[in-house]
């Protein structure tokens, strides 16, 4: 039989009461030992007490670092305390469900009817033919059928076609980027000389590389995070060289031609009702070159002066669902560039709710936010420390949980702003309010030393209450920046493959193209078509940058085709 696993929790919830419990041990033993030898048992207690207190209260920073180093989990309430526990305030749906599903089983401890029960994950199953959006379609007729032809199984109906085929999916392997060698067939003269060389078949073009060759590569590089050497290698074992100097000359001819609509995501940005920013780390070859020699031949260098590189990402909410995604990489904070964005914004427009962590230099510094803070970010400081207040941290999960279901309820109802506002106020008010009220009793009744891990993250969500909870004053604020963390994904992923960019001209391009990249994927669109048909159409995009956004740009093209058949 092999030992079950216990789980290791702490003796005591403070340092104090784990002191005093030393010290009564060593008081129990001080007739059986020399003076000297009980002071070196009590400096030993009180030595071995404080390093404890200390590790415990460390804990949150080694566990962030090892998820730097290996990645991180889900922060989930299952994947941290197992199975969800039946709700205090039965206003948790996923609680309710996990309890209604084990209740009353007669199939407990059996595997395989536990695994029956167990309910299938979303999203986990075979991609329907409706997904392949992108694959080609062909007809295949049913041969010697008709329609209004005889049954050819009973012989006295009739037959006819369903409007719907059955589709069956085939995937073949290609490059990335393809290519076509037209061998033009030349006929010479014996007598003059004259060389007579085929036309180029209709539809070629001039260029050797077409939108669809320069859209493919910047949807790699930037979308993927893909390298430009590491596409290369690929290509040459597929027998299609692309050197990678010649895909960042296509990216950033690319990139000119779509500046225009670029410009339009900017001005868009700026009139958004809810705007998310933050930012990440990033690095830029030359000017970090530049900014280190500076330092090394100055030695009076101040040491206020800024040196990083940051990308920050900005996704702005727009009405009707729109969202547009932007990101800056340069010496810029997060807040900077809001605040730059913000200059594009419409005067007679009210300030917009700005979401974001609790870090300063996500702050713009002169113009107006209604700022709003990340829950996220405080239950992180929580769930940090659950290994030493395990009690404390399922209480406040629980509560954050309930206000979660009750915002998931609004957004499965489709409700606008207002009535999500009153919703929550309805039902996410209450969970707040004690919420509230235990971390006052935690402190005013010492249950939780305020160095501690527990009193620090209590100390965080009080400081910042009032922008956690904007969410319950104004319609429209979000519970967390969430999405913005996603956004920035894009660029990490860049930072993780290509490490760096090479200049501030390469890290502008990467920006365009993430921006528009993003904005498609956040508007459900393909971004590949999508960057096809702006640089396709380069001259009415630069015309009319606004006709041509992820969500309109379908009607654009049907305009556009006609305009071309007639000309045609």
């Amino acid at each position: 039989m092999s030992a079950k696993k216990t789980k290791k929790t702490p003796l005591f919830d403070n340092r104090e009461q784990r002191l005093a419990e030393l010290h009564a041990i060593v008081e129990r033993v001080e007739g059986t030992l020399s003076p000297a030898d009980v002071q070196s048992l009590k400096s030993a207690v009180e030595t071995l007490a404080l390093v404890t207190g200390e590790l415990e209260d460390s804990q949150a920073s080694l566990k962030r670092l090892r998820a730097m180093l290996f990645g991180t989990s889900t922060e989930s309430r299952d994947k941290l305390f197992g199975a969800a526990p039946p709700s205090s305030n039965g206003d948790d749906a996923a609680a309710q469900d996990s309890e209604s599903a084990g209740a009353g089983s007669s199939s407990e401890g059996d595997p395989a009817a536990e695994k029956q029960e167990k309910k299938k994950r979303k999203g986990h199953g075979r991609n329907p033919a409706s997904d392949y959006r992108g694959a080609q379609r062909e007809h295949v007729p049913k041969p010697g059928f008709e329609n209004g032809g005889p049954c050819p199984c009973c012989t006295k109906g009739k037959v006819y076609p369903l409007s719907e085929p059955s589709p069956l999916v085939r995937v073949h392997g290609m490059a990335p980027l393809s290519a076509t060698v037209y061998e033009l067939e030349r006929w010479r003269c014996h007598s003059c000389g004259e060389i007579f060389t085929a036309p180029t078949p209709p539809g070629v073009g001039e260029e050797k590389y077409d939108e669809g060759a320069s859209a493919m590569i910047a949807l790699l590089k930037y979308g993927a995070g893909f390298p430009f050497h590491r596409l290369e290698k690929l290509q040459r074992n597929l027998g299609i060289p692309l050197p990678a100097s010649t895909q960042w000359e296509l990216v950033y001819e690319a990139s000119l031609a779509l500046s225009p609509i670029h410009d339009e995501l900017i001005t868009r940005a700026a009139q958004g009702n809810v705007i998310h920013n933050d930012d990440t780390r990033m690095r830029v070859l030359d000017p970090a070159i530049a900014m280190r020699r500076a330092a090394e031949s100055e030695a009076k260098k101040s040491s206020k002066e800024r040196r990083g590189i940051f990308t920050t990402g900005i996704v702005a909410e727009l009405e009707e669902q729109q969202r547009v995604a932007l990101f800056y990489t340069g010496p810029k904070h997060a807040g900077e560039n809001l605040e730059a964005l913000l200059e594009h914004r419409r005067a007679e427009l009210a300030p917009p709710i700005q979401m974001s962590d609790a870090l300063s230099r996500n702050l713009p510094s002169e113009l107006e936010t209604l700022v709003s803070h990340c829950l996220v970010h405080a239950r992180r400081n929580f769930v940090d420390v659950k290994d030493s207040f395990p009690k404390q941290v399922r209480h406040v999960v629980d509560l954050l949980a309930s206000v979660y279901a009750n915002d998931a309820e609004a957004k499965n109802a489709g409700l606008g702003a207002e009535e999500r506002l009153r919703l929550h106020q309805a039902k996410s008010q209450p969970h707040m309010d004690e919420l509230e009220a235990w971390m006052k009793t935690e402190l005013a009744e010492k249950r939780v030393e305020p160095n501690s891990g527990l009193g620090k993250a209590i100390a965080y969500m009080q400081t910042h209450w009032q922008k956690l909870t904007l969410f319950l004053r104004e319609s429209g604020a979000p519970l967390d920046n969430n999405i913005c963390e996603r956004a920035l994904k894009k660029a990490i992923l860049h930072r993780k493959n290509a490490l760096f960019y090479k200049t501030e001209n390469g890290a502008k391009v990467g920006d365009l193209f993430m921006s528009l990249i993003h904005t498609a994927e956040l508007a459900g669109v393909d971004a590949f078509p999508y960057l096809v048909a702006l640089l396709k159409h380069g001259k009415q995009v630069a015309r009319e940058p606004g006709r041509w956004l992820p969500w309109n740009y379908q009607e654009m093209l049907v305009g556009v085709g006609g305009e071309d058949a007639r000309a045609g």
